[in-house]
């Protein structure tokens, strides 16, 4: 990991764009953060693109192989780290025309701590529940967001300090530039 790297569980600043899961594998499946949306890049396509327009309440966050295991959901060591390396997904309900949907991604080599990746669930469902996931789309605000939410104990894991962290966030952020 070098000093240039920036992440909050599996959202990571990598070449200047946020992906959720490790995008600077060629084989890997990741999630990037675009001005117009959620990019889903797949090895051998040319993926795609869920404009935030379409994304409803719902969003969160599974750990697994399959995207139907959603046992997977809170797997966590007793150190306070997501469990598994067979990567995640990223679950939402679209609207027009209304449906389930999931990206997948790979995970990185680093572990991820599990309040940073409950955070950042927390922090996606907030933006999506104010109906400003756009804000997704503008790295700057994307990384002012990021480096509220870092760092502190990997012990406060409920949900109301879960969500007085993003309100914190979001108070602090700004309107963002798009």
């Amino acid at each position: 990991m070098g000093t240039d790297v920036t992440y909050l569980g599996p959202l990571e600043l990598t070449g200047g764009r946020w992906a959720v899961g490790d995008a600077t594998r060629p084989d890997a499946h990741w999630v990037e953060f675009r001005p117009e949306g959620l990019h889903q890049h797949e090895p051998d396509s040319e993926g795609r693109l869920i404009p935030w327009s379409r994304l409803m309440t719902g969003i969160r966050l599974t750990w697994g192989k399959r995207s139907w295991d959603t046992n997977s959901r809170g797997m966590y060591t007793f150190g306070g780290m997501v469990a598994g390396r067979d990567g995640g997904w990223l679950h939402m309900t679209l609207r027009h025309p209304y449906e389930d949907d999931q990206l997948r991604f790979d995970q990185h080599a680093r572990p991820y701590r599990a309040v940073d990746a409950l955070r950042l669930e927390s922090l996606l469902r907030q933006l999506v529940d104010d109906g400003k996931p756009h804000l997704l789309g503008d790295p700057d605000w994307v990384g002012r967001a990021v480096a509220g939410l870092t760092g502190g104990k990997n012990s406060r894991l409920t949900q109301r300090s879960l969500r007085q962290a993003v309100n914190g966030v979001l108070a602090t952020a700004g309107p963002g530039t798009r």
